[in-house]
């Protein structure tokens, strides 16, 4: 319990600092440093690129180093990283510090998820970890408020005070996580050394769930452009959803990870992430005859991602190797990149594009690659256990 109350400390502390820097980022860029749109998405695309290939390297030396000593190291480079963005003043040196950024907050998710899989019995870990989303959304939510002082604001001060306690975040997330004991290294296994690599059915099994993940630009992206061009929704109904969500998250997460008790569970919730989400898109399709569709649409959204969570995460756990948890879980968090990099001009361009069609079609998508993890972790399983998925 005390392991677990240090790690929900440290990843509330980084993530109020994480939601301080999404809301503001893209105003600091633009008021601040002076960049254009296209730099600060090339940037920010060119950072999260470099972030997921370093992701399983920097997992594979959690592994061979120890999980507490890389994360600490990792959480004081994000903190280098969000006090470089304070002097960065020019384009190259803006995309410098958006590959540190990035390269930092993916090897430290891996780091984080092998440190739980050591600290953590295997039984507990996907609640453990729902704990932990949990956790993330609360703290992203009193990020974003700090943020919107400082938009309220609207002045240099605001913005470089804000990215000044961003950095001072994950230096005391850092303090925070040498609070854990050492964890030794994981004994050097036969075979090459980053064996993810050449693992097919787990880089299936990722690819399904980055394809699962293509659900994050929804709410922050898809759905408030569908309002503004599609609905005469009034403007207020984007926070709204946005609340929806966080307070869904807050209160069932947990709840519906503790129904997963292991992989057959697991991939039956991903089966049906699928299906609720083909329902989310169906009723967002129908937002331009009234509101409250919005309601409803985003009650089945956060309904699908908390079961694709929860499945996912018994699924990356269970069937990574002991001993190589941080390339394994690195490599598995290359979907949250490729869902941030291509998921919203994908997706804007369905749905946004293609109205009512774009969103069935987008559905579609769900539902395929929710049907297709169970074949898929069977695959994976002669390799690992003899559990049924």
């Amino acid at each position: 319990m005390k392991y677990r109350r240090i790690l929900v400390h440290a990843q509330l502390v980084g993530s109020i600092g994480d939601g301080a820097f999404l809301v503001t980022s893209a105003f600091y860029f633009a008021r601040i440093v002076g960049l254009s749109a296209t730099e600060i998405g090339l940037g920010l695309t060119v950072g999260w690129a470099v972030g997921s290939v370093a992701g399983v390297p920097l997992g594979h030396l959690a592994d061979r180093r120890g999980p507490r000593g890389v994360a600490v190291a990792l959480a004081l480079a994000t903190a280098a990283a969000v006090a470089a963005f304070l002097v960065v003043r020019s384009f190259p040196l803006f995309v410098l510090a958006t590959s540190l950024y990035g390269t930092a907050q993916t090897g430290l998710s891996a780091a984080r998820q092998a440190l739980l899989a050591a600290l953590v019995e295997p039984a507990e870990r996907t609640v453990v970890r729902a704990v932990l989303q949990a956790t993330l959304n609360g703290g992203l939510a009193v990020g974003a408020a700090l943020g919107g002082i400082a938009l309220h604001l609207d002045t240099p001060a605001a913005y470089l005070t804000l990215f000044a306690l961003d950095a001072l975040a994950f230096l005391v997330a850092a303090g925070l996580l040498l609070g854990l004991p050492a964890v030794p290294p994981a004994p050097v296994s036969p075979g090459p050394r980053l064996a993810v690599l050449r693992d097919r059915p787990y880089a299936l099994v990722t690819l399904i769930n980055a394809v699962m993940l293509f659900y994050m630009p929804l709410l922050s992206l898809v759905v408030p452009l569908w309002i503004a061009t599609r609905t005469s929704a009034p403007s207020w109904m984007v926070s709204a959803l946005l609340l929806v969500n966080t307070a869904s998250v807050l209160l069932f997460q947990v709840r519906v990870a503790r129904r997963i008790k292991g992989l057959r569970d697991a991939s039956a919730a991903v089966r049906l992430a699928g299906l609720v989400m083909f329902a989310a898109c169906a009723v967002f399709a129908l937002s331009p005859y009234g509101w409250m569709f919005l309601l409803v649409g985003v009650v089945l959204q956060v309904a699908a991602e908390m079961l694709l969570a929860s499945g996912s995460w018994e699924i990356s756990f269970t069937l990574a190797p002991d001993d190589r948890q941080g390339q394994y879980q690195g490599f598995f968090g290359t979907g949250v990149a490729v869902a941030r990099m291509l998921g919203p001009v994908v997706l804007t361009t369905l749905v946004i594009g293609g109205g009512t069609l774009g969103w069935l079609v987008t559905g579609a998508v769900f539902v395929a690659a929710g049907a297709a993890m169970a074949p898929a972790v069977r695959w994976a399983l002669p390799r690992r256990s003899p559990e049924p998925a």
